[in-house]
């Protein structure tokens, strides 16, 4: 609310049609939790602008104001490594067929949107099952409210690895796991927190699932040496990559012609002038790849730009991309 009049002037009569006043005004020091929606709980801002008039009903507008209280990915605390390893005996009733051991490290604890977090991961299976190791990021929204807690937690990326089969192991050299766009943790709010874990798991037929987790904490600066390495990787990526863009033609070509393929003279060599005809006792008798040959050299299709049966209602399929 605007109670202040202009220098000078005690009251400030307006005309017909647009006005406009710019303002500003400094938020408070004391540090402010992100904006944050999630399932049960929001934390939200808004700017209020309200119209005072004498003998009138006051108007007021709001607009939603966005929030983020950075978190320095840089921090000595977040650039620590993590390790976790876990191991799980495999049976049923009185029989045991061995232990799935499982072991996991990442690099470092934060992380930003878009970065891809590399996995080192050591999987031994001596168990008599086929397992199939697995990793995802987890969301865990915490609210806090009247004495109660209520939590919501959901799989925002996963990333699947190849069967392992009994008597085997595995080994994940920096197997990657793309963060995609989320909120940043909030871990300094009394009603609601927002954290990330990293989980690697193995799923084993018959048994509970063998899951280790560490946690994440989702930035909004990121590490400048790890960025620059990524923009680096990025940028040789899409060097290695721009052939592509310079061989594919703007116009696809026709298909060679069936003639230019096959001669004549082997076409006639392979298929009679008259094929002839099949009894359909001698069918049931004979075996089927006996007439294969007779179709070896059958031309396709004519090629044709125009759709030979057109529908009346053309059917418009959605694509998506994800950047």
């Amino acid at each position: 609310t605007i109670h202040s009049c202009p220098t000078g002037e005690e009251n400030l009569i307006l005309l017909d049609g647009r006005h406009e006043f710019p303002f500003s005004f400094q938020l408070p020091q004391e540090p402010l939790v992100t904006s944050f929606t999630g399932k049960y709980g929001s934390i939200q801002y808004y700017v209020k602008a309200v119209l005072e008039r004498p003998a009138v009903p006051d108007q007021s507008v709001q607009t939603e104001l966005q929030i983020i209280s950075h978190i320095d990915v840089s921090s000595p605390a977040l650039l620590t490594p993590v390790l976790r390893s876990q191991e799980k005996m495999v049976g049923c009733w009185f029989f045991t067929s061995g232990p799935v051991s499982l072991s996991a490290k990442i690099e470092r604890k934060g992380y930003c949107n878009g970065e891809a977090i590399p996995i080192y991961a050591e999987i031994e299976n001596c168990s008599s099952r086929l397992i199939v190791p697995k990793a995802a990021i987890f969301q865990t929204q915490t609210y806090l409210a009247s004495g109660k807690t209520k939590t919501f937690r959901q799989m925002v990326a996963n990333v699947r690895g190849n069967h392992i089969a009994s008597g085997s192991t595995d080994t994940w050299n920096g197997k990657t796991l793309k963060i995609p766009p989320v909120s940043p943790s909030i871990l300094d709010c009394c009603i609601i927190r927002v954290e990330y874990s990293l989980a690697v798991y193995i799923h084993i037929p018959g048994a509970k699932k063998l899951m280790i987790e560490m946690p994440v904490v989702i930035g909004t600066i990121p590490c400048i040496g790890f960025s620059s390495r990524n923009s680096s990787i990025t940028s040789q990526f899409s060097m290695d990559m721009s052939w592509l863009a310079l061989t594919m033609p703007e116009q696809p070509e026709a298909p060679p012609n069936y003639a230019d393929v096959v001669s004549e003279e082997e076409f006639s060599r392979h298929v009679p002038a008259y094929p002839p005809p099949i009894d359909c006792e001698e069918q049931l008798c004979c075996p089927v790849f006996a007439y294969i040959q007779e179709f070896r050299f059958q031309p396709p299709p004519l090629y044709s730009e125009i759709d030979p049966h057109p529908t009346d209602v053309e059917e418009v399929q959605p694509v998506s991309f994800m950047l």
